[in-house]
């Protein structure tokens, strides 16, 4: 049994952590498995957006403790641990959680796009309860996702938090109930799926990346990333289909 699973039906790929009986825990056969993956993902034409996702009722546990003490590797050169956090996709990522997103695996939800997530989810960096510090972004992305004191407050306590409370604050998308967090994810890619992929790559870049531009450049920077989508045959199809009242066939040139 492969410790992860990838399906790919109708431009969604959905990545499955497959070790339900650690909670999905991270080892170095799952970080190499998804280095991988990943890397399978973003060169397939027939790809539009990725669900990444847990077996047996848990999203990650975060990294396989038994694994680090004998001394696996749980990161990788290119993407970071789990072959994940430090990836480059272009294609937008949707978390399904169920069950628990503790330390890494809070660290993968929180590298994804979009999170939809069960009232049954548990948010939470438990590091610091363990002598170990949130390295795979989670004290990076956390006061970036939600507000500063709440952060801390996670950072520091390493205590649970509720999918309630995160979807309050903004940190999950949609919140459905115990069992729907993949069906969920399905009907949001579906929705994202539909659209034109060069669309969705040039949005997706501007998004990730304005946080960081100066109030002089941003219009300027955005131009690079968008220009070609402007330009494109699906910005003329798309716009021909509306006035046809069509759905549009998409190219991606």
């Amino acid at each position: 049994m492969s410790v992860l699973e990838l399906n790919v039906k109708d431009g969604i790929a959905v990545i499955t952590l497959n070790r339900p009986e650690a909670k999905n825990a991270i080892n170095q056969a799952v970080a190499e498995t998804m280095d991988r993956t990943l890397d399978e993902v973003e060169s397939r034409d027939d790809v539009r957006v990725v669900v990444l996702t847990g077996a047996g009722g848990s999203f990650c546990a975060g990294m396989d403790l038994k694994a680090f003490v004998a001394g696996e590797k749980v990161v990788t050169d290119d993407k970071g641990f789990a072959g994940f956090v430090q990836a480059r996709l272009t294609k937008p990522v949707i978390a399904a959680i169920e069950g628990y997103a503790l330390a890494g695996g809070c660290e993968l939800a929180l590298s994804c796009d979009l999170i939809v997530a069960a009232n049954n989810a548990k948010f939470g960096l438990p590091e610091v309860k363990r002598g170990l510090t949130a390295g795979a972004g989670g004290l990076l992305r956390l006061p970036r996702q939600l507000p500063y004191r709440v952060a801390m407050e996670l950072a520091l306590t390493g205590d649970m938090a509720d999918a309630q409370r995160m979807y309050d604050l903004g940190l999950i998308n949609r919140l459905v109930s115990a069992g729907a967090a993949m069906d969920g994810a399905l009907e949001m890619a579906r929705a994202i799926a539909a659209n034109a992929p060069m669309s969705l790559k040039a949005t997706k870049a501007v998004i990730a990346r304005q946080q960081d531009w100066s109030l002089d450049e941003m219009f300027d920077r955005q131009a690079e990333l968008i220009g070609p989508v402007m330009r494109s045959e699906d910005a003329i199809e798309g716009s021909r289909a509306f006035a046809e009242k069509r759905a549009p066939v998409w190219k991606n040139r």
